[in-house]
């Protein structure tokens, strides 16, 4: 494609497609990127110029894009089936997809209820916790508590247990009222304290919460060790095992959203194993189809589900999503749980971790960088003194260098997918340095 044929694509683009995320406005000054293809960490224009996917395309693609092994997969399934609905029906790319999770789980968390999205996972869970509160004869327990600059998604239930105020605001008087208790944020350390004393902290204003409202309270929701969309806050597993306790002593259920968090990204398949627990729901998302298709699921325990068990069609959850449990997508994410089996991935991502934390010691040492943080295969710093614009600038600047990141405020991280290779991952810590100076130079 000319360079011509190329501008007048983003400007058919700017004139029809409404994008998420985005003022709009800005694209008069930040051009649209137009991809034509997709190859390992690379997207490619039209023009052929390559892009390193730092943040895995919203931070859903795990073993690079077109990736063959899941292509196979795929095409497979396509002349099998491409969708059939699931009440009333099933299909075994979704009882296999559902026993191998319950399976990670040690059978823990047995039960699987399909969708498309992260947010309706979360709206699930919501809808679940509440419900099965009900039927066991519980109906005042209906308020939810979230963490201080937790985001769930975008849809009215997660919303309402979202706090970030650039995406929550503006909706507030179409909002029910949460909770909201103190974050585990690390950052927040003062002078001599650890990360395992602000999780101390902060799982006590829980306790002081629960102990006053947990007779109304019917669930907590938490981003289990990284918050991500408020600047990737990290926070110490003890954290995790204390709120636990505290669910388990006042009868709260705990909702651990792992749609960001889970799949490895961490450096376990799912987030809770560092802290050695199991929520009441486990909400998954994003990377669990290797960035293919959407598919959500929320994970459950026995006995939530047999609070609906009954003859009673009332007492049933009746939530539904036309695509739900799409065959499609549960054999995007059956290939994807295969390559974690044979490729024993989370031991070569801790290999790889150490790698890029070693190549961006740069970085972390540098006079204009805070807060330093890493978990798993999340990478995270603060710029001192960023302008209001950093954050545009910085993505500008990353696109002239080969790079696609996109900070959250003065934060920039990368998450990028788990098949770098040792010179991509040198390339992607040598071009962030160079970006981030050029961005702090004005």
């Amino acid at each position: 494609m000319e360079l011509n044929q190329q501008s007048d694509w983003v400007a058919r683009s700017l004139r029809s497609v409404w994008h998420p995320c985005t003022q709009m406005q800005h694209h008069e000054t930040v051009p649209l990127i137009p991809v034509s293809r997709g190859q390992g960490v690379w997207l490619y224009d039209h023009q052929g110029k390559r892009y390193l996917d730092a943040i895995s395309s919203w931070w859903v693609n795990l073993f690079g894009h077109a990736n063959p092994r899941i292509n196979a997969a795929l095409k497979q399934q396509l002349d099998t089936l491409e969708h059939a609905m699931l009440a009333g029906f099933t299909h075994e790319p979704v009882i296999e997809l559902s026993e191998k999770l319950s399976a990670l789980t040690g059978h823990v968390l047995g039960h699987s209820f399909y969708a498309s999205d992260g947010a309706s996972a979360v709206e699930i869970a919501l809808k679940m916790s509440f419900h099965s509160w009900r039927n066991r004869g519980h109906s005042a327990k209906q308020e939810f508590v979230c963490l201080k600059g937790s985001y769930h998604g975008e849809t009215i239930g997660a919303l309402a247990v979202t706090d970030v105020a650039l995406f929550k605001d503006a909706y507030g008087p179409l909002l029910r009222a949460s909770q909201t208790v103190m974050s585990p944020d690390a950052r927040q350390a003062t002078e001599g304290e650890t990360a395992a004393d602000v999780a101390r902290r902060a799982a006590a204003d829980v306790e002081r919460l629960f102990i006053e409202k947990s007779d109304r309270i019917a669930a907590i929701i938490i981003e289990p060790l990284v918050q991500c969309a408020t600047g990737m806050a990290m926070h110490d597993p003890l954290y995790l095992q204390l709120v636990r306790e505290l669910c388990n002593r006042y009868s709260v259920h705990l909702i651990l959203d792992e749609i960001a968090v889970g799949c490895g990204r961490t450096g376990t398949f799912f987030a809770c194993e560092q802290a050695d627990i199991w929520p009441d729901f486990l909400c998954l998302s994003k990377g669990i189809s290797g960035g293919y298709l959407p598919l959500s699921l929320v994970l459950t325990r026995d006995e939530i589900y047999q609070a609906f068990y009954s003859s009673d069609v009332t007492r049933g959850f009746l939530h539904s999503h036309s695509y739900t449990g799409n065959p499609l997508a549960c054999r995007a994410a059956l290939a994807t749980l295969q390559i974690f089996e044979e490729d024993d991935v989370l031991r070569t991502n801790r290999i790889k971790a150490d790698r890029l934390t070693a190549a961006l010691q740069p970085l972390a040492q540098h006079d204009k960088v805070r807060n330093f943080r890493q978990r798993g295969m999340i990478w995270a710093f603060d710029a001192i003194d960023a302008t209001p614009d950093f954050s545009r600038r910085f993505f500008a600047t990353a696109v002239e260098h080969e790079l696609l990141m996109r900070p959250i405020g003065a934060s920039v991280y990368m998450m990028p997918p788990y098949v770098l290779s040792d010179e991509e991952i040198d390339t992607l810590a040598n071009n962030t340095l160079a970006v981030f100076n050029q961005v702090m130079a004005g």
